[in-house]
């Protein structure tokens, strides 16, 4: 019976079977399969409408459907099929479809059609098991030719890997992700341990993993899954900072966690601390446990910077008394008292940190080292945490910088450095900036790779928030006393001229943050009252889109950044995306629809993940500048230089237009737009609030409820993170800190 002649469905209505060639697929969701389809069904004059669940499905596929006839009162006549069989296509249509259908990077419509023309219907085979033919084809060259081969390959293992997954109840978009780090024997791995899925795939967390476990018949007590649930929740405070956990926080936490006993967890600790994955130790009095990793990892760092403090610096004695009259004069300058002093320490010293806020003369104190040092012939390397922090610091300083990764030399094969205690950096003096943003993995790296005789100079303004990654290393090197700390807190008078300089310490002294007075002279600093979220999202959208492009002549795309306390929420980064991409960069025609995003040419976007390979790193921003269908690839430029992302790959990004004040840590942008509401209160901090405005270069605009920012002044209180390395570093210390305030000088 047709589709025209059948009765509106009802409970009751007859089951039915249907089989068809699939000419469109009109969604799809990854994550749990649910599919809508354009069918040309056998027996049917027009296209058919079929709503069901497939773990993937292409374009040209023979489907085989059983369900029942509906009438939706918003999308008409659908057959709702409660089964779904997907096959291969045999016809030569539906394998014109099926290879055009974008599914196989390097083949589109246009090659799909050649494809068949040249082979018919044996043109899986030859792909398979000839591909050099496939040079017969116009247009086809032995590159396209074997990236067709690897792609039908991959294609192959990837499906198997997504019906494996969907028969275990689990989302597939992350099946290309499993595919690059198993490669064919996925599933033969899977099957052995469910749990190295949580281990090893980002996006996969430890509760699919258990999903996977326990359709396999893994038992919810069984020994292989609670020694996974024991990393699992170390990785889970990990994810917040933490380098351990109180080992009975631990096993609270991961009982409940997992639902078993107290008495199994501490077997498979007792198994874990047997194997050397965890490590145990007191921190303070209370005993507790570390990752392996990042235990060693603190360890290390303080024994290579209590080495390199009580050691001499690797350059001639210098007269600082010559040295700064030759530097002010070479520079134009007229350094303070305390710069002065801060001189003779780095002069003297194998190791020192500078800290201080926004306008207390970083910058030029780091440029008066680092002209008085190279002068000497002193070797000098420079790095920061993100690219735009090292873009800055070269502006800054005229010394070519580096991101840490860079300067490194990163190893794709194995996700380490090139540069090790083996292949030492070329340096007599290291410059890190930005490191408030360094984590203790990030750091050990540094420091194996410095050669001993080396100095290591460590900028940063230790009042930011933490690092994203683990440890607060920065603020552990300053509070021990174990490295000499220059910390700079006077504002001079220039920097004193700007409301955001003023106000940036405001906030950090815990004090309200001054508005623009209105009819005021135009400000670098705003207060916008938004008494509820559906008003501060609209406010947000006009600031962006008209406000401040009119009055400041910036590009709302390129200039100004919506930083957001967290990503939840209406007024929060996922939310705020969504709206700014429908104002600024509605998308188009041309668009690809991956990992719940939609993008389209133009744009901004962020790198969530360091991707060793194609050189960018979590936290860079680009530009989507072109889509190619045919080949299922996304063209982003990042500072000027175009990086490919297959559609597979493309939950490497996230929509950039708004992002967290986390992950705008180490960069600046001309104007930036901060919504602070009393929903963000769980996020809502000091710290966090002090960095987001110092984020802004030219102007900052505060959007929300005074309640709020009020909030976020009075908390100052910082979320202690377990680790040891303060204690480690404190223990050879003798008192060697000096300190000195710049406040107290005129």
């Amino acid at each position: 019976m047709g589709p025209a002649s059948t009765p509106a469905s009802s409970s009751g209505a007859p089951r039915e079977n249907l089989a068809g060639l699939v000419e469109r697929v009109t969604f799809h969701n990854e994550e749990n399969g649910f599919c809508v389809l354009r069918l040309k069904a056998r027996g049917q004059r027009d296209l058919i409408t079929v709503v069901g669940h497939a773990a993937m499905i292409s374009a040209g596929e023979w489907v085989q459907a059983a369900g029942t006839w509906t009438n939706d009162s918003t999308h008409g006549l659908q057959f709702r099929a409660s089964f779904l069989k997907a096959t291969a296509p045999t016809t030569v249509e539906g394998i014109e479809k099926y290879l055009g259908s974008g599914m196989i990077r390097g083949i589109g419509p246009a090659y799909a059609k050649r494809l068949v023309e040249a082979f018919g219907e044996a043109v899986f085979d030859v792909i398979e098991a000839d591909p050099s033919r496939l040079r017969e084809v116009e247009g086809i060259g032995p590159v396209r030719a074997r990236r067709i081969a690897a792609g039908w390959a991959e294609q192959k293992v990837v499906r198997e890997i997504m019906l494996f997954l969907h028969a275990h109840g689990v989302g597939t978009s992350r099946a290309v992700r499993i595919y690059k780090t198993y490669g064919a024997e996925a599933v033969a791995t899977i099957t052995e341990n469910p749990y190295r899925l949580a281990r090893d795939i980002r996006g996969i967390g430890f509760k699919t993993a258990d999903q996977v476990a326990g359709k396999l018949g893994i038992a919810k007590d069984a020994m292989v899954r609670v020694r996974a649930g024991v990393s699992y929740a170390l990785a889970e405070a990990m994810d917040e900072g933490h380098c351990g956990l109180p080992e009975n926080d631990l096993l609270r936490t991961g009982a409940e966690l997992l639902e078993v006993t107290a008495e199994r967890l501490t077997a498979a600790l007792a198994l874990e601390l047997q194997d050397g994955a965890v490590v145990a130790d007191t921190v303070g009095e209370r005993r507790c446990v570390f990752l392996a990793g990042l235990y060693h990892a603190e360890r290390d760092i303080a024994e290579r910077l209590r080495t390199l403090a009580a050691g001499e610096a690797p350059w001639p004695s210098i007269d600082i008394d010559r040295a700064v009259p030759w530097l002010e004069s070479r520079g134009g300058l007229t350094l303070a008292p305390s710069q002065r002093e801060a001189l003779r320490l780095a002069a003297a010293s194998k190791a020192l940190v500078i800290t201080g806020g926004p306008g207390v003369g970083k910058t030029t104190l780091v440029n008066s080292i680092l002209k008085m040092l190279v002068a000497k012939g002193v070797a000098v390397a420079l790095c920061a945490p993100t690219g735009r922090a090292a873009k800055r610091l070269t502006e800054s300083t005229g010394v070519e910088a580096k991101t840490i990764h860079r300067l490194l030399e990163t190893d794709p094969k194995n996700g380490g450095f090139k540069r090790d205690e083996a292949n030492p950096l070329p340096c007599d003096l290291l410059v890190v900036d930005e490191t408030s943003m360094v984590d203790v993995l990030l750091m050990k790296a540094l420091l194996r790779a410095l050669p001993p005789r080396a100095a290591l100079l460590l900028v940063g303004d230790v009042d930011q928030l933490p690092s994203v990654g683990p440890g607060q290393v920065l603020a552990d090197v300053i509070g021990s006393g174990a490295v000499p700390v220059v910390q700079l807190t006077e504002v001079f008078r220039q920097a004193a001229t700007s409301r955001v300089i003023v106000n940036a310490h405001r906030i950090n002294a815990g004090q309200m943050p001054e508005a623009t007075p209105a009819g005021a002279e135009r400000s670098d600093f705003y207060v916008v009252d938004a008494a509820e979220p559906e008003t501060a999202v609209a406010k947000v959208l006009a600031i962006v889109r008209e406000r401040i492009p009119r009055a400041f002549g910036l590009d709302p795309v390129r200039d100004v950044q919506v930083l957001c306390p967290m990503n939840r929420g209406g007024v929060g980064a996922r939310a705020l995306n969504a709206e700014l991409q429908k104002v600024l960069n509605p998308p188009g025609e041309v668009r690809v629809e991956r990992f719940g995003w939609t993008y389209g040419p133009g744009d901004k976007v962020m790198q969530v993940e360091n991707d060793y390979d194609k050189e960018v790193y979590n936290g860079d921003l680009g530009i989507v500048t072109r889509i190619d269908a045919e080949a299922g690839e996304l063209v982003a430029t990042f500072d000027g230089r175009e990086v490919t992302y297959g559609f597979g790959e493309l939950d490497e990004l996230v929509l950039a237009y708004a992002t967290t004040i986390h992950k705008a840590q180490g960069s600046e942008y001309p104007a930036v737009v901060i919504p602070v509401m009393t929903q963000h209160y769980t996020m809502l901090a000091r710290n966090l609030l002090y960095t987001g405005v110092t984020r802004g270069k030219r102007l900052v605009v505060l959007v929300g409820q005074r309640k709020a920012i009020a909030m976020a002044v009075r908390n100052g209180g910082q979320r202690r993170r377990w680790s040891k390395l303060g204690e480690w570093l404190a223990v050879a210390t003798a008192g060697a800190r000096t300190k000195m305030d710049s406040s107290r000088v005129n």
